[in-house]
């Protein structure tokens, strides 16, 4: 559920008409539901509670906007991080370090002594070459950090191949076969609290069934190391449960979710960690834009070319991903088009042979389920600008980030004196 509805024939978010953040902000414009950001996040809490001891980490790449994390801080949520920059954000949002979980195969030796001094609750290690350079920078300074081994479990996801993390292909983690050896050579170094095991093998899960073999090898592997003697009081199960974009489809409720974790993990003694993303925000937030024109060929479905493009919103170019697109004002009428957008690309098409609201120039419309991996995957290509972030609450919005303009972006460039 999310609450994006329509009211006298007009789409609103929450209590607020999206027309109302037109006037004022322009488009395209990103516009976040705070209420559905909030109850995504209950529910899914309320899920795991079923489970005996549990740590959320919000997946921060999924939608770094600070309102965004103040609002997972505000519902007691973690942070999963996966660079310096996103440590930063979850750390301005409010959220403890404590709380917060570093993922990423490519942790640089500034960002791990940043997550040594904030005193973060958890590394999650890619590779045992990761683990020595850590314990070494922990040790140097009289620290020990927290760690879990991240394994990579061999197992199809059967999501895109751009966002499936756990076949043996994949770069994250390391082999489970390898893993009891490399766990027990890194909890021998000084600087490290060797203290669980961490896997995730892709995002936008459609079956639960992936994730419970995953999980059952995770659970012997768990056995192996408890049975070498190692310590294993913590589980990071990852995130990756999928959201419907399109109407009509339908994904495993958190519910669900939990039951099979329950089932999965009966036994294993150890706090359970996720890193939710998607799952909370991406139905959180709309795409909001207008039609530029629409161009009719002959004998052939229009384009819709709208303001909003593939640098505003990546993923139908990077994946042929699915955002349904809805007329904030439809009349009612629908035609067959193809949507696009206005770089200098053939790939900056959102949709081709699509039914859709019959709209005109000057109408708006939206992306739906656009508040995860919408604005954190922009660019500026075609010197465009980046476009701005509201959030809504009842019946008042603000602007949560602000549109950067492309002369702002030229700004920052230099051309050297040599070539005056």
């Amino acid at each position: 559920m999310d609450h994006f509805e329509y009211r006298d024939g007009v789409l609103h978010a929450e209590d607020t008409p999206l027309t109302a953040i037109a006037d004022a902000v322009g488009t395209p414009v990103y516009v976040y539901s705070r209420a559905t950001l909030a109850r995504h996040a209950r529910v899914l809490r309320d899920a795991l509670s079923i489970l005996p001891r549990v740590h959320i980490a919000f997946a921060i790449k999924a939608n770094p906007n600070l309102a965004v994390l103040r609002v997972m801080q505000r519902e007691g949520l973690g942070a999963d991080v996966v660079s310096g920059g996103e440590m930063a954000r979850a750390l301005a949002a409010g959220m403890p370090a404590s709380d917060i979980v570093f993922s990423g195969v490519g942790k640089q030796a500034w960002e791990m002594v940043k997550g040594l001094e904030e005193g973060i609750g958890q590394f999650n290690l890619e590779s045992e070459e990761e683990g020595v350079e850590l314990a070494a920078l922990a040790a140097e300074r009289g620290l020990t950090a927290n760690c879990a081994l991240r394994v990579n479990p061999d197992v199809d996801a059967r999501t895109h191949e751009k966002i499936s993390t756990g076949k043996a292909e994949n770069k994250f983690g390391v082999p489970i076969d390898l893993a009891a050896g490399i766990y027990a050579r890194l909890a021998a170094l000084p600087g490290l609290n060797m203290r669980g095991v961490a896997v995730h093998i892709g995002s936008q899960l459609s079956s639960l069934e992936p994730f419970e073999i995953a999980f059952a090898k995770v659970g012997a592997l768990i056995a192996e190391l408890r049975a070498n003697g190692q310590t294993v009081t913590h589980a990071d199960l990852g995130g990756g449960l999928g959201v419907p974009y399109k109407t009509g489809e339908v994904f495993p409720s958190p519910e669900d979710y939990a039951a099979m974790v329950a089932r999965a993990t009966q036994g294993w003694d150890v706090t359970l960690m996720f890193e939710p993303g998607r799952v909370i925000c991406g139905n959180a937030g709309v795409l909001l834009t207008k039609v530029i024109r629409v161009k009719r060929p002959s004998n052939r479905p229009p384009f819709v070319i709208v303001d909003a493009a593939m640098n505003d919103l990546a993923r139908p170019a990077m994946y042929g991903a699915w955002h349904d697109f809805d007329a904030v004002a439809p009349s009612g009428e629908k035609m067959v088009a193809h949507i696009v957008g206005p770089i200098c690309e053939t790939g900056d098409t959102f949709a081709m042979d699509r039914e859709i609201d019959a709209v005109a120039a000057g109408d708006l419309a939206v992306f739906r389920t656009a508040g995860a991996y919408g604005a954190t995957m922009a660019s500026s290509y075609n010197s465009r600008g980046f476009v701005a972030e509201v959030m809504v609450d009842g019946d008042r919005f603000a602007v949560v980030a602000d549109r950067i303009l492309p002369e702002a972006i030229s700004a920052a460039e230099r051309v050297p004196e040599w070539l005056d």
